[in-house]
């Protein structure tokens, strides 16, 4: 597998070369550095973290751009094909613990829902509430972190599921994040199966995020492959993916390699104080178009999403000192 992993990257550099030289993209490349250096720091904390790249790339282009969430939600699509795939090839070549079976199920699942949602939720939804549930989402997984980080950060491995049940589960995982939060902002099906782990089944975190990152690597390939056959793909992502492409190929694996190598809370501690920051970025840049009575659901929305995850991690006992890794 690490032959297949160098193989992939020496492919995919040279191709890359090929077709900015071929095509003449060298300036477009140079003129689009703001997205290569945000997808830089974005690529590191897809390994190391359950948040896959488009958490960095969707706010930049979409809260701070000012791009439509459409295109936010492809580019998290193309760019992760490249980084989230990457990341994956290496955790499989380092042979990293996953939760094979309730991947196996959310990768079914995805397969079925992301398709879906990307043909019948997505078109439904205006751009404005798109942009507020990525927000809220990721600004209460990223508050949740900060209250518990300590004790997420000490999890070893539990077993609340039982084995007859984990495919199921992750079907229905993969079937209700890909066609709901992946299709409208093409992140947040990862997020979900690392919640449920730490949440129910009490991950270790060095399981729990390389688990996460296959099931998104996959996603943002299917949403992707998705979006190009249903001629639905927004082609104003090309400039910045050709740009963001080869800095995330390597970014990503750099940070699934760091998981094994740094302080577990270090990594989650940095990119839940992001989360946070660009919630607070939302409040401020859409606060006209929300209105008192928008902010005042989106604040609501965000305190009752962190109390659910309390609630939820609170109902099992931590693990004792003696069984952690």
């Amino acid at each position: 597998m690490k032959l297949v992993f160098r193989c992939w990257l020496g492919v995919f550099y040279l191709t890359w070369a090929i077709w900015i030289v071929a095509s003449d993209q060298l300036m477009v490349v140079a003129s689009h550095w703001p997205i290569a250096c945000s997808m830089a720091l974005g690529s590191f904390f897809a390994g190391s973290t359950p948040m896959g790249g488009g958490s960095i790339g969707f706010p930049v282009l979409v809260l701070w751009m000012q791009e439509a969430s459409s295109l936010g939600r492809d580019f998290s699509f193309a760019i992760q094909s490249i980084g989230m795939v990457s990341a994956s090839l290496y955790i499989l070549s380092m042979r990293q613990p996953l939760q094979w079976r309730l991947l196996r199920g959310a990768m079914l699942g995805t397969l079925v829902g992301t398709p879906l949602g990307l043909l019948y939720l997505s078109p439904l939804i205006p751009s404005l509430w798109v942009k507020v549930v990525f927000s809220v989402l990721w600004g209460a997984f990223g508050i949740f972190h900060l209250i518990r980080l300590s004790s997420l950060a000490a999890a070893a491995s539990g077993d609340n599921l039982k084995r007859a049940t984990e495919r199921e589960t992750g079907f229905v995982l993969g079937l209700i994040g890909g066609g709901t939060v992946a299709a409208l902002t093409g992140v947040g099906v990862d997020m979900l199966i690392y919640m449920v782990m730490i949440l129910w089944l009490r991950t270790d975190l060095r399981v729990a995020i390389p688990t996460s990152v296959l099931l998104m690597a996959m996603t943002s390939v299917i949403g992707l492959a998705t979006q190009w056959l249903m001629g639905e793909l927004d082609h104003a992502i090309w400039p910045h993916w050709s740009a963001a492409a080869p800095v995330v190929a390597i970014g990503a694996p750099l940070g699934a390699w760091s998981v094994s190598k740094i302080k577990r809370s270090s990594a989650i501690g940095i990119v839940s104080m992001l989360c946070v920051l660009q919630f607070a970025w939302l409040l401020f840049s859409q606060a006209g178009q929300l209105g008192w009575w928008g902010l005042l659901i989106v604040l609501l929305s965000l305190v009752a999403l962190v109390w659910c995850y309390l609630m939820l991690y609170g109902r099992w006992q931590p693990p004792k000192k003696n069984d952690l890794l």
